[in-house]
């Protein structure tokens, strides 16, 4: 008897992986791969979509014909700020452009004094000044740098978007994709931002329609849902969103750190503008108030650092445990000590000092100033609203120091940590499934795991 499977590409900038879950959101099958870069007509390095596609559509292919499973449908996750233009017959215009190329300054200012000032406009489409980051500058910088380009585009799909149109045909936008800081969608008012119809770039931009929405097609003689995709950080954030009826903020941790609260419908403060907060959007269109802290990066940099201070292996930091002795003779006369490479942050001083004699004490001193700024991001977010359920997910769950402090610092609320590294393909597949999802959901598939405060002696 072959087993009923819903299949999803998760497509990373560097792992392209592909699942298959049965109807209880299990794991069933995975397969990797990962392609050399190309590069684009300027040189620059950039996605080689063209094996990409050859790779999507044979081992769909493959696995449509397994003796072991039935696709019952499919879906799609990947990273943001990236458009593939299509001519009329369905063909790339362009290579997929790196959202980390650098484009015209000028260019760039200039767009801001056409339809800014700065501030109102990042506030507005939740997105910061950040180049090709915002995909809508793309579209701008491709229509004014290269014109006959720009002639022949019939359409601008958001990646996920194309990915779902190499099966169907169909192309679609939809809010996940609009709403990862494109700087395309004015939050205020529920529609593209007045410069896109300035610009009449919304004549290149597809019907928008529900993340859930799917097409069901015969697709080389098998009935299969085809999804049209989803934003890879609002796809982690779905099961979430699924399963836990009472507010919450999640904070998702990794090389940045990013907290968001899918729960907030006040658009974004000048204040909190001017503090870094972004927009995501959720899978119907409703803003998710998001802030971001460069935290694993600055670790990596600082524990490095101390690794060669104190003469230890470079991964010893993994060995150390919170210690209540160690984190009350630093807060006893507490001072800031580090000065941040990544980021700078008012309080921090003129260069790093510290007199610890241990790695251990210097460790607890850097976790306890990289943990009040975790808070400030939180707070920044939450503060507004009686939140008191805090999730984290990704590579911090495991760090002692990190749980300890967060749930010291936020005793207000009950921090669980979860592990999800299926995060976003599950959100894929959670968001083309009729099913609902239960509380139980996030301690069967996510290993919840409850924390509590410290006793202070």
């Amino acid at each position: 008897m072959k087993q009923k499977v819903t299949a999803v590409f998760d497509i990373g900038k560097t792992n392209k992986k592909f699942f298959l879950f049965d109807k209880k959101y299990k794991e069933v099958y995975r397969e990797y791969a990962s392609f050399e870069e190309i590069k684009d007509e300027d040189g620059y390095p950039t996605e080689n979509l063209a094996a990409l596609q050859t790779w999507l559509k044979e081992l769909f292919e493959r696995i449509l014909h397994h003796d072991k499973y039935i696709i019952k449908a499919i879906n799609f996750s990947t990273y943001g700020a990236s458009f593939v233009h299509l001519d009329e017959d369905g063909n790339p215009l362009t290579p997929l452009y790196n959202y980390t190329k650098e484009i015209d300054s000028n260019l760039v200012d200039n767009f801001y004094e056409k339809y800014g000032p700065e501030l109102e406009l990042t506030r507005t489409t939740g997105s910061p000044k950040s180049g090709l980051l915002n995909s809508g500058m793309q579209l701008y910088w491709i229509k004014h740098t290269k014109p006959e380009i720009f002639k022949k585009i019939k359409y601008s799909l958001h990646l996920p978007q194309y990915l779902s149109f190499i099966f169907t045909g169909i192309p679609f936008s939809e809010y996940t994709s609009i709403g990862c800081h494109t700087s395309l969608w004015n939050y205020e008012e529920k529609d593209y931002h007045s410069w896109v119809y300035k610009e009449e770039i919304h004549k290149i931009l597809p019907p928008i329609v529900s993340t859930e929405t799917s097409v069901n097609m015969n697709y080389n003689g098998k009935r299969v849902k085809i999804g049209v995709g989803i934003h890879d950080s609002s796809s982690a954030l779905l099961p979430y969103v699924r399963s836990v009826k009472k507010p919450f903020v999640l904070v998702s941790t990794g090389t940045w750190s990013i907290a968001l609260n899918p729960f907030s419908d006040v658009p974004l403060t000048n204040e909190e503008t001017e503090a870094g907060c972004i927009n995501y959007m959720r899978i119907n269109g409703k803003p998710v108030k998001s802030s971001r802290l460069f935290l694993g990066n600055e670790y990596k940099l600082q524990v490095a650092e101390l690794a060669k201070k104190f003469n230890v292996d470079e991964d010893y930091h993994k060995t150390v445990k919170f210690e209540y002795d160690a984190y009350f003779e630093i807060i006893k006369e507490f001072q800031y000590c580090f000065r941040w490479k990544s980021f700078s942050d008012k309080n921090m001083p003129k260069k790093t000092s510290y007199s610890y004699n241990t790695f251990e004490h210097a460790y607890h001193q850097l976790m306890i100033e990289l943990a009040k700024l975790q808070v400030l991001s939180i707070k920044r977010i939450a503060d507004t609203q009686e939140i008191d359920r805090l999730y984290v997910d990704g590579g911090f769950t495991d760090n002692d120091l990190y749980i300890k402090l967060l749930s010291h610092y936020l005793r207000g609320m009950k921090l669980r940590t979860t592990k999800a590294s299926l995060g976003s393909a599950l959100g894929a597949a959670i968001a083309i499934s009729d099913s609902k999802l239960n509380s139980k959901f996030l301690k069967k598939n996510y290993a919840l795991k409850k924390h509590v405060p410290f006793i202070i002696k």
